[in-house]
């Protein structure tokens, strides 16, 4: 009987050690592998769409630009993190990216917010050549690398 009831404890120790051991953190990509346009486009394309499908385009590179920009110097494409950049997965560079990433998604969220209210009021061409110019700065970032 003792044998059972020791058992049964060192069972019931080891379950509740392992569940209260730290899990290791996966390190986390500086740039979501959600972000990207669907399509670039050309100023031809652009003259035909409608001003609704313009404000879409227009917003959705804002939000692809706040959201690569600011790692550039780090990284032009999703899947790349602290590690594979030789940055620690400590605690703090964690909590640094998590915060950056938390304002950043604030800001893009604002800015949209702010954007569905006045960017109507805008002119169809100045749209097209806000998209055009968007666009020449995103191809441009793919190419960054030859700056290397």
């Amino acid at each position: 009987m003792k044998i059972k009831i020791t058992l049964l404890s060192i069972s019931f120790f080891l379950i509740a050690a392992s569940s209260f051991a730290q899990k290791k953190t996966t390190p986390k990509s500086i740039i979501s592998s959600k972000i990207g346009i669907k399509k670039y486009h050309d100023g031809e394309e652009l003259r035909r769409m409608q001003k609704g499908q313009l404000l879409d385009l227009y917003v959705e590179r804002i939000e692809v630009l706040a959201n690569i920009l600011p790692y550039i110097a780090f990284a032009t494409k999703p899947g790349v993190t602290m590690s594979t950049l030789g940055i620690p997965n400590s605690n703090d560079n964690r909590k640094a990216l998590d915060n950056q990433i938390e304002n950043t998604a604030n800001y893009v969220e604002n800015t949209i917010e702010f954007q569905k209210v006045i960017l109507p009021y805008s002119d169809t061409r100045n749209l097209v050549s806000a998209v055009l110019f968007y666009e020449d700065i995103m191809k441009s970032i793919h190419t960054y690398d030859e700056y290397n």
